[in-house]
């Protein structure tokens, strides 16, 4: 039987190696997705300027990723062709309950993302916001799932999206700088709050699942490319500017609890948050974490052994340019148990090639 899309032609091999990764949590091998030059990103950048923009038109969003994933083809490594909600990201959840939903393009992504600016003005309004499934933006969420499934049948993926849940929503409601004040001065008021985001969370998610179609028993993902099961992705950044005992006071319940209604989950650690790895390491359900990196900060991959042993054998993804990779590559310095985001690759011959040097690779 032929692998259900078909923009992965190599998709039975490429689910093998993740199993390793994500199921066996193998610490003796290495995957890695090639990021070529795209020409759908180029006509993205000359037709969408960059910067605060308009909802799109959510019909020529799935033919972007179309065109992104069908130009993939030829190349050979370990990642899934998936498209990503990025309208959806953030602010769906803020909007359900009537916030004013922001567009911001970002060119060198092909992403256009959603935020909020605080829905409310103090908590005595609190009482009033309720989920409701017909909300003019569920109904738009519900809509742009369903383009996105037409548009990528046997073709290619559909990634889970990021979940706004816990201190994240309690942002979206009263901003970053009150939340954190109210964490001691109202903390009534955050449990409140933690409660409503896990029940419209739970529901977001829920319905994703009921709509977008599990790839071979697993679930397509933005960074980890594919996971065994139904997986959602979660977020603890609230707590990057936080001590550690601040993220076991507020940030382990709530997503051990959501992890808990699925199979699991992933979630990702900015640079100035990796003060964290070695807890959120040890969430229940966890079954990988993305190592971000942002200026001020050593790349990720520079101090990946480090970082690395803080979680044990919790499967890492970390972004790496193409000639620290290669060089890393051809000189056996590569860790092992690691899914490496390979970027400025030159082009998909000079990929495919470093991928038959990485097939066989062994730390």
């Amino acid at each position: 039987m032929s692998f259900p899309l078909s923009y992965c032609p190599n998709g039975e091999q490429i689910l093998n190696r993740l199993r390793q990764l994500y199921e066996q949590c193998s610490q003796q091998i290495v995957l890695a997705k090639m990021n070529t030059p795209s020409r759908a990103l180029e006509d993205f950048a000359a037709n969408n300027p960059a910067g605060f923009c308009q909802y799109p038109d959510i019909q020529q969003r799935a033919d972007f990723w179309d065109a992104y994933a069908r130009e993939r083809i030829n190349i050979h490594d370990d990642s899934i062709s998936t498209a990503y909600l990025s309208e959806m990201d953030q602010g769906l959840y803020g909007g359900l309950l009537g916030g004013e939903v922001r567009f911001l393009c970002d060119t060198t992504t092909g992403w256009i993302s959603s935020m909020v600016p605080p829905v409310l003005s103090d908590w005595s309004q609190f009482e009033n916001l309720s989920f409701s499934a017909e909300h003019e933006w569920f109904r738009r969420y519900l809509k742009q799932l369903q383009t996105f499934v037409e548009k990528s049948a046997g073709k290619f993926g559909i990634s889970h999206f990021i979940l706004i849940n816990g201190l994240n929503f309690v942002f979206e409601l009263i901003g970053a700088t009150q939340t954190y004040m109210d964490l001691d001065e109202r903390p009534e008021m955050i449990h409140k709050a933690i409660d409503l985001a896990h029940n419209i969370n739970l529901h977001v998610q829920r319905t994703f699942f009921e709509m977008v179609p599990l790839l071979s028993g697993g679930t397509c993902s933005n960074f980890a490319q594919w996971l065994p099961g139904k997986i959602i992705s979660e977020s603890v950044d609230p707590f990057h500017m936080t001590s550690v005992d601040y993220f076991e006071k507020w940030g382990r319940e709530p997503v051990e609890k959501i992890f808990a209604q699925f199979d699991g989950g992933v979630t990702h650690i900015h640079a100035n948050g990796r003060h964290l790895l070695k807890a959120a390491s040890t969430l229940k359900g966890l079954k990988a974490i993305y190592l971000g990196d942002d200026t001020g900060f050593a790349p990720a991959f520079e101090v990946l052994p480090d970082l690395k042993a803080q979680v044990n054998d919790t499967p890492v993804v970390c972004s790496v340019s193409f000639p620290d990779f290669h060089r890393a590559l051809t000189q056996h310095q590569l860790t092992g148990g690691v899914f490496y985001n390979v970027t400025d690759v030159p082009d998909v011959d000079t990929a495919n090639k470093c991928m038959d040097l990485l097939r066989n690779y062994r730390p």
